[in-house]
Protein backbone atom coordinates (compact mmCIF):
# COMPACT_ATOMS: atom_id res chain seq x y z
CA UNK A 1 0.00 0.00 0.00
CA UNK A 2 1.29 3.46 -0.87
CA UNK A 3 1.64 6.44 1.48
CA UNK A 4 -1.75 7.83 0.44
CA UNK A 5 -3.50 4.53 1.17
CA UNK A 6 -4.11 3.45 -2.41
CA UNK A 7 -3.33 -0.14 -3.29
CA UNK A 8 -0.39 -0.88 -5.58
CA UNK A 9 0.30 -3.97 -7.64
CA UNK A 10 3.68 -5.54 -8.33
CA UNK A 11 4.19 -5.70 -12.07
CA UNK A 12 6.73 -5.35 -14.85
CA UNK A 13 7.02 -2.93 -17.76
CA UNK A 14 6.06 -5.79 -20.09
CA UNK A 15 2.97 -6.64 -18.06
CA UNK A 16 1.99 -2.97 -17.82
CA UNK A 17 2.10 -2.72 -21.62
CA UNK A 18 0.05 -5.92 -21.89
CA UNK A 19 -2.58 -4.58 -19.52
CA UNK A 20 -2.77 -1.37 -21.56
CA UNK A 21 -3.36 -3.44 -24.69
CA UNK A 22 -5.96 -5.59 -22.90
CA UNK A 23 -7.82 -2.49 -21.73
CA UNK A 24 -7.75 -0.97 -25.22
CA UNK A 25 -9.02 -4.13 -26.89
CA UNK A 26 -11.71 -4.64 -24.26
CA UNK A 27 -13.05 -1.09 -24.26
CA UNK A 28 -13.32 -0.36 -28.00
CA UNK A 29 -14.34 -2.83 -30.71
CA UNK A 30 -12.53 -0.70 -33.30
CA UNK A 31 -9.15 -1.48 -31.71
CA UNK A 32 -7.12 -4.42 -32.97
CA UNK A 33 -3.47 -5.46 -32.72
CA UNK A 34 -1.45 -6.62 -35.71
CA UNK A 35 2.17 -7.49 -36.37
CA UNK A 36 4.71 -10.28 -36.67
CA UNK A 37 4.22 -13.01 -34.05
CA UNK A 38 1.85 -10.95 -31.89
CA UNK A 39 -0.71 -13.76 -31.78
CA UNK A 40 0.20 -17.40 -31.22
CA UNK A 41 3.77 -16.59 -30.17
CA UNK A 42 2.63 -13.83 -27.82
CA UNK A 43 4.88 -11.15 -29.26
CA UNK A 44 8.61 -11.20 -29.91
CA UNK A 45 9.13 -9.70 -26.42
CA UNK A 46 6.12 -11.38 -24.79
CA UNK A 47 4.01 -8.23 -24.52
CA UNK A 48 0.89 -9.68 -26.19
CA UNK A 49 1.08 -13.10 -24.55
CA UNK A 50 -2.43 -14.48 -23.99
CA UNK A 51 -4.29 -11.77 -25.91
CA UNK A 52 -5.03 -14.02 -28.91
CA UNK A 53 -6.77 -16.53 -26.65
CA UNK A 54 -8.71 -13.74 -24.97
CA UNK A 55 -9.79 -11.70 -27.98
CA UNK A 56 -9.48 -14.04 -30.97
CA UNK A 57 -7.68 -13.86 -34.34
CA UNK A 58 -9.81 -10.99 -35.70
CA UNK A 59 -8.59 -8.67 -32.95
CA UNK A 60 -5.02 -10.03 -32.56
CA UNK A 61 -3.65 -10.62 -36.05
CA UNK A 62 -0.39 -12.28 -37.04
CA UNK A 63 0.99 -10.74 -40.22
CA UNK A 64 3.38 -11.81 -42.98
CA UNK A 65 7.01 -10.74 -42.72
CA UNK A 66 6.53 -7.43 -44.54
CA UNK A 67 6.64 -4.23 -42.52
CA UNK A 68 5.62 -2.08 -45.48
CA UNK A 69 2.56 -4.27 -46.09
CA UNK A 70 1.18 -4.47 -42.57
CA UNK A 71 1.92 -0.85 -41.67
CA UNK A 72 0.15 0.09 -44.90
CA UNK A 73 -2.77 -2.15 -43.89
CA UNK A 74 -2.87 -0.36 -40.54
CA UNK A 75 -3.02 3.02 -42.29
CA UNK A 76 -5.87 1.79 -44.47
CA UNK A 77 -7.77 0.45 -41.45
CA UNK A 78 -7.32 3.77 -39.63
CA UNK A 79 -8.65 5.64 -42.67
CA UNK A 80 -11.68 3.31 -42.63
CA UNK A 81 -12.51 4.20 -39.03
CA UNK A 82 -10.71 1.48 -37.09
CA UNK A 83 -8.14 2.09 -34.32
CA UNK A 84 -5.26 -0.23 -35.24
CA UNK A 85 -2.23 -0.89 -33.04
CA UNK A 86 0.63 -2.05 -35.27
CA UNK A 87 3.64 -3.71 -33.65
CA UNK A 88 7.04 -3.67 -35.38
CA UNK A 89 9.61 -5.96 -33.77
CA UNK A 90 12.49 -3.48 -33.61
CA UNK A 91 13.05 0.09 -34.70
CA UNK A 92 15.60 -1.02 -37.29
CA UNK A 93 12.91 -3.01 -39.11
CA UNK A 94 10.64 0.05 -39.16
CA UNK A 95 12.89 1.46 -41.88
CA UNK A 96 11.23 -1.04 -44.23
CA UNK A 97 7.98 0.83 -43.55
CA UNK A 98 9.44 4.34 -43.55
CA UNK A 99 7.75 5.16 -46.85
CA UNK A 100 4.37 4.25 -45.36
CA UNK A 101 5.02 6.22 -42.14
CA UNK A 102 6.52 9.33 -43.72
CA UNK A 103 4.75 9.57 -47.07
CA UNK A 104 1.33 8.25 -46.06
CA UNK A 105 0.56 8.24 -42.34
CA UNK A 106 2.22 11.57 -41.59
CA UNK A 107 1.02 13.44 -44.68
CA UNK A 108 -2.51 12.27 -45.58
CA UNK A 109 -4.31 14.70 -43.29
CA UNK A 110 -2.39 17.63 -44.80
CA UNK A 111 -2.63 16.42 -48.40
CA UNK A 112 -6.38 15.81 -48.10
CA UNK A 113 -7.09 19.27 -46.71
CA UNK A 114 -8.03 17.84 -43.34
CA UNK A 115 -10.40 15.16 -44.70
CA UNK A 116 -8.32 12.06 -43.95
CA UNK A 117 -7.06 11.72 -40.37
CA UNK A 118 -4.97 8.61 -39.63
CA UNK A 119 -5.63 7.51 -36.00
CA UNK A 120 -2.93 4.83 -36.03
CA UNK A 121 -0.65 3.67 -33.20
CA UNK A 122 2.64 1.98 -34.08
CA UNK A 123 4.60 0.29 -31.28
CA UNK A 124 8.20 -0.83 -31.65
CA UNK A 125 11.15 -1.90 -29.52
CA UNK A 126 14.20 0.32 -29.57
CA UNK A 127 17.65 0.53 -28.02
CA UNK A 128 20.65 -1.62 -27.25
CA UNK A 129 22.21 -3.33 -24.25
CA UNK A 130 20.97 -6.86 -24.92
CA UNK A 131 23.59 -8.21 -27.34
CA UNK A 132 21.23 -8.43 -30.31
CA UNK A 133 23.61 -7.16 -32.95
CA UNK A 134 23.65 -3.92 -34.91
CA UNK A 135 20.53 -4.65 -36.95
CA UNK A 136 18.37 -4.96 -33.78
CA UNK A 137 19.95 -2.46 -31.42
CA UNK A 138 19.92 1.13 -32.59
CA UNK A 139 17.95 4.08 -31.22
CA UNK A 140 16.37 5.74 -34.24
CA UNK A 141 13.43 7.46 -32.56
CA UNK A 142 15.11 10.82 -33.16
CA UNK A 143 14.69 10.21 -36.89
CA UNK A 144 10.94 9.92 -36.43
CA UNK A 145 10.85 12.93 -34.11
CA UNK A 146 12.08 14.88 -37.17
CA UNK A 147 8.83 14.20 -39.07
CA UNK A 148 5.88 16.63 -38.85
CA UNK A 149 2.45 15.00 -38.69
CA UNK A 150 3.20 12.30 -36.11
CA UNK A 151 3.53 12.16 -32.33
CA UNK A 152 6.50 10.24 -30.89
CA UNK A 153 6.34 8.74 -27.39
CA UNK A 154 9.01 7.03 -25.26
CA UNK A 155 7.48 5.56 -22.07
CA UNK A 156 10.24 5.00 -19.50
CA UNK A 157 8.27 4.11 -16.37
CA UNK A 158 5.69 1.51 -15.39
CA UNK A 159 3.04 4.22 -15.14
CA UNK A 160 3.73 5.53 -18.64
CA UNK A 161 3.90 2.02 -20.08
CA UNK A 162 0.47 1.35 -18.59
CA UNK A 163 -1.24 4.68 -19.28
CA UNK A 164 0.21 6.21 -22.47
CA UNK A 165 -1.57 3.88 -24.88
CA UNK A 166 -5.12 5.14 -24.21
CA UNK A 167 -4.41 8.81 -25.02
CA UNK A 168 -2.31 7.66 -27.99
CA UNK A 169 -5.33 5.80 -29.38
CA UNK A 170 -7.50 8.85 -28.76
CA UNK A 171 -5.16 11.04 -30.80
CA UNK A 172 -6.57 11.67 -34.31
CA UNK A 173 -3.03 11.66 -35.74
CA UNK A 174 -0.48 8.83 -36.03
CA UNK A 175 1.40 8.03 -32.82
CA UNK A 176 4.66 6.07 -32.61
CA UNK A 177 5.52 4.44 -29.27
CA UNK A 178 9.14 3.43 -28.67
CA UNK A 179 9.62 0.79 -25.96
CA UNK A 180 13.23 0.31 -24.90
CA UNK A 181 14.06 -3.40 -24.82
CA UNK A 182 16.01 -3.11 -21.57
CA UNK A 183 12.87 -1.95 -19.74
CA UNK A 184 10.60 -4.95 -20.36
CA UNK A 185 11.81 -6.85 -17.29
CA UNK A 186 11.89 -3.82 -15.00
CA UNK A 187 9.55 -4.47 -12.08
CA UNK A 188 7.98 -2.31 -9.43
CA UNK A 189 4.78 -1.12 -7.82
CA UNK A 190 2.10 0.28 -10.08
CA UNK A 191 -0.67 2.33 -8.42
CA UNK A 192 -4.11 0.82 -9.00
CA UNK A 193 -5.43 4.20 -10.13
CA UNK A 194 -3.34 6.76 -11.96
CA UNK A 195 -4.33 10.06 -13.52
CA UNK A 196 -4.38 9.97 -17.34
CA UNK A 197 -1.04 10.79 -18.95
CA UNK A 198 -0.98 14.16 -20.68
CA UNK A 199 1.15 13.50 -23.73
CA UNK A 200 2.05 17.18 -24.14
CA UNK A 201 4.23 17.39 -21.04
CA UNK A 202 7.59 16.10 -19.87
CA UNK A 203 7.96 14.83 -16.30
CA UNK A 204 10.32 15.86 -13.53
CA UNK A 205 11.46 12.50 -12.18
CA UNK A 206 13.70 14.06 -9.56
CA UNK A 207 13.87 17.73 -8.47
CA UNK A 208 17.24 19.43 -8.16
CA UNK A 209 19.01 22.76 -8.07
CA UNK A 210 22.56 22.37 -9.45
CA UNK A 211 22.27 20.73 -12.87
CA UNK A 212 19.49 19.50 -15.18
CA UNK A 213 19.81 15.98 -16.59
CA UNK A 214 17.53 15.55 -19.63
CA UNK A 215 16.79 12.12 -21.07
CA UNK A 216 14.05 9.67 -22.11
CA UNK A 217 13.26 5.97 -22.49
CA UNK A 218 15.86 3.36 -21.59
CA UNK A 219 18.41 5.93 -20.43
CA UNK A 220 16.20 7.14 -17.56
CA UNK A 221 17.32 4.46 -15.04
CA UNK A 222 20.98 5.28 -15.73
CA UNK A 223 20.34 8.99 -15.34
CA UNK A 224 18.47 8.49 -12.07
CA UNK A 225 21.40 6.38 -10.83
CA UNK A 226 23.74 9.20 -11.85
CA UNK A 227 21.60 11.66 -9.89
CA UNK A 228 21.92 9.41 -6.83
CA UNK A 229 25.70 9.28 -7.24
CA UNK A 230 25.88 13.05 -7.64
CA UNK A 231 23.71 13.56 -4.55
CA UNK A 232 26.22 11.54 -2.53
CA UNK A 233 28.82 14.11 -3.60
CA UNK A 234 26.63 17.06 -2.65
CA UNK A 235 25.44 17.89 -6.19
CA UNK A 236 21.66 18.24 -6.61
CA UNK A 237 20.58 17.04 -10.07
CA UNK A 238 17.13 17.58 -11.53
CA UNK A 239 16.05 14.76 -13.88
CA UNK A 240 13.71 15.56 -16.77
CA UNK A 241 12.06 12.65 -18.60
CA UNK A 242 11.01 14.01 -22.00
CA UNK A 243 8.40 11.22 -22.48
CA UNK A 244 7.15 12.83 -25.71
CA UNK A 245 9.88 13.38 -28.29
CA UNK A 246 7.61 15.12 -30.78
CA UNK A 247 6.37 17.64 -29.86
CA UNK A 248 9.02 18.43 -27.25
CA UNK A 249 7.93 20.14 -24.04
CA UNK A 250 10.10 23.24 -24.39
CA UNK A 251 8.61 24.90 -21.33
CA UNK A 252 9.71 22.09 -19.00
CA UNK A 253 13.25 22.23 -20.35
CA UNK A 254 13.62 26.00 -20.15
CA UNK A 255 12.04 26.17 -16.69
CA UNK A 256 14.46 23.57 -15.35
CA UNK A 257 17.50 25.25 -16.90
CA UNK A 258 16.35 28.54 -15.35
CA UNK A 259 16.50 26.82 -11.95
CA UNK A 260 19.81 24.99 -12.33
CA UNK A 261 21.70 27.03 -14.97
CA UNK A 262 23.40 23.89 -16.30
CA UNK A 263 22.23 21.07 -18.56
CA UNK A 264 23.32 17.57 -19.58
CA UNK A 265 21.38 15.82 -22.35
CA UNK A 266 21.58 12.00 -22.38
CA UNK A 267 20.53 10.23 -25.57
CA UNK A 268 21.30 6.65 -26.58
CA UNK A 269 21.27 7.64 -30.25
CA UNK A 270 24.37 8.77 -32.11
CA UNK A 271 25.56 12.26 -31.26
CA UNK A 272 25.57 13.61 -34.83
CA UNK A 273 22.13 14.89 -35.83
CA UNK A 274 20.61 13.44 -32.67
CA UNK A 275 17.62 14.39 -30.57
CA UNK A 276 20.24 15.49 -28.03
CA UNK A 277 21.50 17.98 -30.64
CA UNK A 278 17.97 19.35 -31.08
CA UNK A 279 17.41 19.71 -27.34
CA UNK A 280 20.82 21.39 -26.95
CA UNK A 281 20.03 23.82 -29.75
CA UNK A 282 16.70 24.73 -28.18
CA UNK A 283 18.39 25.38 -24.83
CA UNK A 284 20.93 27.64 -26.58
CA UNK A 285 18.13 29.50 -28.39
CA UNK A 286 15.78 29.96 -25.43
CA UNK A 287 18.03 29.83 -22.35
CA UNK A 288 21.46 31.03 -23.44
CA UNK A 289 21.70 33.75 -20.80
CA UNK A 290 20.56 31.32 -18.09
CA UNK A 291 23.51 29.00 -18.69
CA UNK A 292 26.57 29.07 -16.45
CA UNK A 293 28.31 26.39 -18.52
CA UNK A 294 28.06 24.88 -22.02
CA UNK A 295 25.39 22.22 -22.55
CA UNK A 296 26.87 18.74 -22.23
CA UNK A 297 25.77 15.78 -24.38
CA UNK A 298 26.18 12.10 -23.55
CA UNK A 299 25.43 9.84 -26.54
CA UNK A 300 26.38 6.47 -28.02
CA UNK A 301 29.67 6.01 -29.86
CA UNK A 302 29.40 6.71 -33.59
CA UNK A 303 29.69 3.08 -34.63
CA UNK A 304 27.27 0.31 -35.59
CA UNK A 305 26.24 -1.16 -32.25
CA UNK A 306 28.73 -3.94 -31.34
CA UNK A 307 27.56 -7.44 -30.47
CA UNK A 308 30.28 -8.28 -27.90
CA UNK A 309 29.01 -7.36 -24.44
CA UNK A 310 31.97 -5.25 -23.30
CA UNK A 311 32.13 -3.40 -26.60
CA UNK A 312 28.39 -2.77 -26.51
CA UNK A 313 28.66 -1.43 -22.95
CA UNK A 314 31.56 0.79 -24.01
CA UNK A 315 29.56 2.17 -26.93
CA UNK A 316 26.50 3.07 -24.84
CA UNK A 317 26.03 6.00 -22.45
CA UNK A 318 26.59 4.72 -18.92
CA UNK A 319 25.92 6.17 -15.49
CA UNK A 320 29.60 7.08 -15.02
CA UNK A 321 29.52 9.05 -18.28
CA UNK A 322 26.54 11.06 -17.07
CA UNK A 323 28.24 11.77 -13.73
CA UNK A 324 31.38 12.93 -15.54
CA UNK A 325 29.38 15.22 -17.82
CA UNK A 326 27.56 16.72 -14.83
CA UNK A 327 30.90 17.40 -13.16
CA UNK A 328 32.13 19.18 -16.29
CA UNK A 329 29.05 21.39 -16.16
CA UNK A 330 29.18 22.09 -12.43
CA UNK A 331 32.88 22.21 -11.57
Amino acid sequence: MSDDGTHEAKTTYREAMREALREALGSDDRVFLMGEDVGRYGGCFGVSLGLLEEFGPERVRDTPLSESAFVGAGIGAALAGMRPIVEIMTVNFSLLALDQILNNAATLLHMSGGQLPVPLVIRMTTGAGRQLGAQHSHSLEGWYAHIPGIRVLAPATLEDARHMLAPALADPDPVLIFEHGSLYNVSGELPASTAPVDLDYAAIRRPGTDVTLITYGGSLPKVLAAADALAAEGISAEVIDLRTLRPLDDSAITASVARTHRAVVVDEAWRTGSLAAEVSARIAEASFYELDAPVERVCSAEVPMPYARRLEEAALPQTADVVAAAHRAVD
